[in-house]
């Protein structure tokens, strides 16, 4: 075929290629408007904390004899009553302040030729609006990050309260001290703005884990697979939500199930988990090889009927007839999970093998039969950990030997169910009783939480509250400093127009 015919091909599945690159998400997060009204009302408080730590520089200067300086700037109390964080599509965070006032107490000094005075003034800001808009990116780690921000501020009117003996004279040099002092506050506020959220939400979002081990056997990778969708309403995450073997760290499973697909806003966040979140946890612990369980202590009436099952093995095996027994359960494939509106279920298939342990001597195997089960499964959220709870609902044995054998144990179906209940579940139950960690910076937990079944996932609606103050975990991974200085801001000389 020519060049130029496979051309028109190319470009017609060039669209599905890139379709078919996209991995689908085992996990995902809605972070809804209501979810963003509680952030506002944790984050209003957090940017009043940093702009009353603001540093406003000295300003001086000469205007006919009379020599002033302006020094020790102090932010005294700032009135942020009216605030908007809302979502802009198709990535971005908006934070507006409007109308604000901030009230300033500063140091003065004058020089009119031989007079000199020195003091405190009280001055005011009013009409403060400052615009913000954070750009929300995935790093190359795969975490979610602030990427870029853009800040105006502005100040409407600025008042400065004179007092003392030369009163008439800071009067006289009222334009000039109060244009200053204004374009020096506005100034500010932007640089520690983008300060607080370049580096100090960061430092809070590097709290989330993104890939960190579950026990001594797994580890989980909830690393972004891209940017965050941000919509009018919502801001969603597409995490890759797959568990792997620490001792194959690298290896890559699959991903052939349902895309989770979330609809509802009316929580404050909503988390969907596929039907692969969970098989990839089984195939990890199956990789890992610790899917196996021995017993050795069993129930004497479960004894008595497994001799008499296996009778004509032991009775050949004369010198072993009253050694102990031992059962090794091997899961012989990973398991797989199935969720439906109805319910989550998980399917495992395994290896079911008796033997004698005569003291010091080899084990002798009595019989081998595979085993078929099915689990219901009941996953709840536990503060910020996903559990899960086990219960055993179908169970069947069978030799892969003969139909004959098959029925010869089918007495032991009952014995073996009932051995399953009461020994095994439980040791299941507690290896799952930890949990995972679900995606959230530390200081945010769930409330209210509800679970529901969908076709091929499951999702957590939940409401949100602050269980640290921002400022706190702030304060807690605040980054050491550097040598390397923060970029300074310079401000040009101000204008005398009022």
């Amino acid at each position: 075929m020519a060049a130029g015919s496979c051309l028109p091909l190319l470009l017609l599945l060039l669209p599905q290629l890139v379709v078919a690159s996209q991995s689908a998400p085992g996990c995902k997060i809605r972070i809804t408007a209501k979810g963003l009204d509680l952030v506002e009302q944790e984050g209003l408080r957090f940017v009043e904390q940093e702009l009353e730590n603001i540093t406003i520089s000295d300003l001086h200067g000469k205007e006919g004899p009379f020599h002033y300086n302006i020094s020790q700037v102090k932010v005294m109390d700032l009135q942020l009553a009216m605030s908007d964080l809302h979502f802009q599509p198709q990535k971005h965070l908006v934070f507006n302040i409007n109308n604000a006032s901030i009230s300033l107490r500063f140091r003065r000094q004058l020089l009119y030729w031989f007079f000199y005075d020195i003091g405190s003034i009280n001055a005011s800001a009013h009409g403060v609006h400052i615009h913000t808009v954070l750009q929300l990116s995935k790093d190359e780690a795969g975490r979610l990050k602030i990427s870029n921000i853009t800040c105006n501020a502005s100040i409407a009117r600025m008042h400065v309260g004179f007092s003392g003996t030369l009163r008439k004279v800071y009067e006289f040099l009222s334009t000039f001290i109060v244009t200053g002092m204004r374009f020096l506050l506005s100034q500010q506020i932007c640089p520690s703005l983008e300060h607080a959220s370049l580096v100090l939400l960061n430092s809070l979002l590097d709290t989330v884990p993104v890939r960190n081990y579950v026990d001594e056997h797994i580890g989980i990778d909830y690393s972004l697979l891209r940017d965050p969708v941000v919509s009018t309403d919502t801001l969603d995450l597409d995490f890759k939500g797959m568990f792997f073997p620490r001792i194959r760290e690298g290896q890559e499973f699959e991903n052939h199930a349902v895309e989770p697909v979330i609809k509802e806003t009316e929580r404050m966040v909503y988390v969907a988990f596929s039907e692969y979140f969970f098989d990839s946890a089984m195939h990890a612990y199956f990789q890992a090889g610790v899917l196996a369980i021995e017993l050795q202590e069993i129930p004497k009436d479960l004894d008595v009927l497994l001799r008499a099952t296996f009778f004509g093995t032991i009775f050949m095996q004369s010198s072993a007839m009253d050694a102990p027994l031992r059962l090794v359960l091997q899961v012989s494939a990973p398991p797989r999970c199935v969720i439906k509106p109805s319910g989550t279920s998980v399917s495992v298939s395994a290896f079911l093998n008796i033997s004698m342990v005569p003291p010091g001597l080899a084990p002798v195997q009595l019989s081998s039969m595979a085993m078929e089960t099915k689990l219901s499964a009941k996953v709840f959220l536990q503060e910020k950990a996903l559990r899960v709870q086990l219960n055993l609902r179908r169970f069947r044995i069978y030799s892969q030997q003969s139909a004959l054998e098959s029925l010869a144990l089918f007495s032991l179906q009952g014995p073996l169910k009932t051995l399953l209940q009461l020994t095994v579940m439980p040791i299941i139950n507690e290896r799952t009783k930890k949990g995972v960690q679900i995606p959230l910076p530390e200081g945010i937990d769930f409330t209210k939480e509800v679970v529901t079944n969908h076709a091929g996932f499951l999702m957590v609606g939940a409401d949100l509250h602050f269980s640290k103050g921002l400022r706190e975990v702030v304060e807690k991974y605040r980054p050491v400093p550097t040598a390397t200085a923060l970029p300074t801001f310079q401000p040009a000389e101000p204008s005398t127009d009022p």
